[in-house]
């Protein structure tokens, strides 16, 4: 019985250091960190919106130039707990003012604190991960425009064993993954492929479209098999719609009725945008002709999420 104790203790010191080695939150490389450039920041406000970083990290409901004020604060109620955005303006002391480029950069791709924390994936880095080294610097260059809004953002209200931050690193080990989610596009019509990747780079990338989009499962991540097919709302009530080509739904709509919609608001069926897909839309007005029209043709060519699997 003696050598049977010793043998469990053991296997569970092994099984606990293990756990504590793959939970080690990751950062970029040193050859990554080193194609880390000075950015520019009129390409970066492009990115900044394609990104929706004001949707969660402005004041509940702001328009315009108020969605450039990133105090945090937005409450995001989960069946985790209450996740809430926390503030990275440009302050040094309660947002990110003190940042650097490669802090930034390890963040929005790994989801790593400057100070060696998992973020938790409220934070959607599991799509920015997807995003070019490149646009990260053009967004850091743009952000140090944007104004420092003093006050902290409250804390997260998490129950065990959700509050245990050390644990997204084992989440992440399962879930974070830099590849394309559609490989490549589907379908019979003449599609212009540089065109379609650039949708599929804004769709999956910084405008993180299958976060709400798409179902997940028990642990939170993305069940990609039914990318873009749909889901509950993460937070409060209702259903985020599919967003496929499936017939009777939104593969009713032509590339030009989805590019305009970003751009306006409004339906083929002249009805407008609501709920939660105003700030998107919002956003999406803000980004070129030619952008919109790539989601648009990304979104026209991708697998169907029929009904049923919804």
């Amino acid at each position: 019985m003696k050598k049977l104790i010793v043998a469990v203790i053991g296997l569970g010191l092994i099984a606990g250091a293990a756990g504590w080695f793959l939970s080690a939150p990751t950062r970029l490389s040193q050859m990554d960190i080193a194609q880390l450039k000075g950015g520019d920041p009129a390409k970066g406000e492009s990115i900044f919106w394609a990104s929706g970083c004001g949707s969660c990290h402005a004041a509940k409901g702001a328009k315009g130039d108020e969605k450039l004020n990133l105090g945090g604060g937005l409450r995001l109620e989960t069946p985790f707990g209450v996740f809430v955005a926390p503030n990275i303006s440009q302050d040094p002391e309660d947002g990110i003012g003190s940042w650097s480029l490669a802090d930034l950069a390890n963040a929005m791709t790994h989801g790593t604190s400057p100070d060696g924390r998992n973020y938790y994936p409220a934070f959607p880095y599991a799509s920015y991960a997807r995003m070019d080294l490149a646009d990260i610097s053009d967004l850091f260059a743009f952000m140090k425009t944007l104004p420092a809004i003093s006050g902290k953002a409250g804390p997260n209200e998490l129950a065990f064993p959700f509050n245990v931050r050390r644990g997204v690193g084992l989440w992440k080990r399962l879930f974070l993954d830099p590849a394309p989610v559609i490989a490549s596009p589907v379908g019979d019509g003449d599609i212009d492929r540089a065109l379609w990747d650039r949708g599929r780079y804004l769709v999956e990338g910084p405008g993180h479209c299958g976060e709400c989009h798409t179902p997940r499962d028990l642990a939170g991540g993305l069940k990609l098999a039914d990318w873009l097919g749909g889901a509950p709302a993460a937070t409060g009530d209702g259903k985020v719609p599919n967003i496929t080509p499936v017939a009777g739904g939104f593969g009713s709509w032509s590339a030009n009725d989805i590019a305009y919609y970003l751009e306006s608001g409004f339906t083929p069926d002249y009805d407008s945008v609501g709920g939660e897909m105003v700030s998107v839309q919002e956003n999406m007005a803000h980004l070129s002709a030619d952008d919109r029209t790539a989601i648009a043709a990304y979104l026209k060519a991708i697998p169907t999420v029929s009904a049923a699997s919804e």
